[in-house]
């Protein structure tokens, strides 16, 4: 009997502690994510697994993050890149360029740009999401609902875990094509 005790307390007990720690971790720090398209390609590609980091302030999102949400349009989650906040005006113009408020943006993360004129009044407590590959990116742009709601935001892309040839922070533009 005393030897069952020792077996539960040495082994069962922290190996039960440490799967108890493991999925709280993953439920309220952080989680990874394969992605399985070629929307923010060439800083996203196809098979690279993400870390993220869940939001829980949205203060702290600002445009040009690299975001994980829910579409209940497409049903699916999606990773792209947060380009209007609450409030903003955002328009898509002369061969895709992006302004914000009125002051065009520099997107060296965009490679393939799409010609492609568009208008966008974010509301309030929703969010405007690109794909970086503009060319070939399913997005806000062409969805029938273009605007994501802040408690459909599970999180902020950080770096890529997998493969390990490209671990680390992202790389944008022209020098992603070669990472």
């Amino acid at each position: 009997m005393k030897s069952l005790k020792n077996i539960i307390k040495e082994w069962l007990l922290p190996i039960l502690a440490a799967i108890i720690l493991v999925v709280l971790i993953n439920n309220l720090l952080f989680f990874q994510v394969k992605v399985p398209s070629g929307s923010m390609y060439p800083t996203i590609k196809v098979g690279d697994r993400i870390l993220v980091t869940k939001v829980y302030n949205k203060a702290k999102l600002k445009s040009g993050d690299i975001i994980v949400f829910y579409s209940n349009e497409l049903k699916e989650r999606l990773i792209k890149r947060l380009i209007g906040l609450p409030g903003d005006e955002v328009v898509v113009k002369d061969k895709g360029q992006v302004f914000i408020n009125g002051r065009k943006i520099e997107e060296s993360y965009v490679v393939y740009p799409e010609a492609l004129d568009k208008k966008f009044k974010v509301p309030e407590n929703k969010y405007l999401f690109f794909g970086d590959n503009r060319a070939s990116s399913l997005d806000a742009r062409k969805w029938e609902n273009p605007y994501i709601d802040y408690k459909d935001i599970q999180g902020k892309a950080q770096f890529i875990t997998y493969p390990f040839k490209r671990f680390g922070k992202f790389v944008i533009g022209n020098d992603a094509l070669n990472h």
